[in-house]
């Protein structure tokens, strides 16, 4: 008789331990089965983190701009709302390493500063669209019927709609604020990662160890938390992943327009805003090029991050 059979009990695994017909060491629900405890794990974490060079370049980009964005009062020569420090518009000295902008302001500091606000609007961002699109995406996958037909034509009404025009509108049309930018962007973003993950499930919700959880009695909570929310996990990091940085680039636009972070809070998008003018396009450098090439670097952490978490969950199925 089976190890996993309780006599006289309706307690049975439905997933069979490893070796046995029907056992898949690949799935992320039965990989804790077979995965080392404890310090093991984080051992396997680090050596797979080193091996992958594209997930390594973009953690260590991260953590050092997050280091940035966490102590800024450290890193920050000035108060970045300080008007005045030097004669306006004024080049890169040993005072002020980048120069300062049209009101006086340190340019470095207000770079520094400005990480803040591109991080809090990214993970804030993600964070209500993972929440909202998870839970649309599992309900529509797993329940199917009339359910996953409303579900997912809301969420084709919500995904006809440009985001960026749309958050344009109704920002524009509210008080510009970075409260607003992340309820409008994180409320209206979630449509893609709920068709991603309702299409992980439709693929997870047949097979073998779910069809043994209903015959032994699971109800539909405890199947979705304990087997198929496992299963389309990694998806979902990885959609993550990709959406931070679309968030930034999305905050940075706002910003830029006038729709984001409002004067004098510093961020990288009103930074680019601030130098638009085509004389200090072609002769002040130092006032739109460190807040671009920052945006690029933290979009490029992110997307390297995204591949080689991707690379991670492609190698492990």
């Amino acid at each position: 008789m089976p190890d996993n059979v309780e006599i006289g009990s309706s307690v049975i695994d439905p997933a069979p331990p490893a070796g046995r017909p029907g056992f898949d060491p690949t799935s992320p629900a039965n990989m804790t089965e077979l995965a080392p405890s404890g310090s093991g794990i984080l051992t396997v974490a680090i050596r797979r983190l080193l091996r992958n060079h594209r997930l390594l370049s973009g953690v260590i980009l991260l953590l050092l701009l997050s280091c940035l964005a966490i102590f800024a009062s450290v890193w920050a020569p000035y108060d970045p709302s300080t008007p005045g420090l030097a004669m306006p518009r004024s080049g890169p000295t040993s005072d002020h390493w980048l120069g300062v902008d049209a009101l006086g302001r340190d340019v470095l500091s207000r770079l520094i500063y400005g990480a803040r606000a591109s991080l809090i609007v990214g993970l804030t961002v993600v964070a209500l669209n993972v929440v909202i699109g998870t839970l649309v995406g599992l309900c529509s996958g797993y329940f199917g019927s009339w359910l996953d037909t409303i579900l997912m034509r809301f969420t084709d009404l919500v995904l006809a709609f440009p985001l960026f025009l749309v958050a344009v509108a109704i920002v524009g049309s509210l008080s510009a604020s970075l409260t607003n930018v992340v309820l409008v962007l994180g409320l209206l973003g979630w449509p893609s990662i709920a068709r991603l993950v309702r299409s992980s499930v439709l693929s997870v919700r047949r097979r073998e160890y779910i069809e043994s959880a209903r015959t032994i009695g699971a109800n539909d909570a405890r199947i979705i938390l304990r087997h198929v929310f496992p299963n389309v996990l990694g998806p979902i990091i990885v959609a993550a992943t990709f959406g931070v940085a679309s968030a930034i680039l999305l905050e940075a636009s706002l910003s830029f327009l006038g729709l984001g972070v409002q004067p004098p809070t510093p961020s990288w998008g009103n930074m680019l805003s601030e130098a638009q003018s085509l004389s200090t396009l072609q002769s002040r450098p130092y006032l739109w090029a460190p807040p671009g090439i920052a945006i690029v670097f933290l979009v490029a952490a992110m997307n390297l991050i995204g591949n080689g978490l991707d690379d991670e969950f492609q190698t492990n199925n």
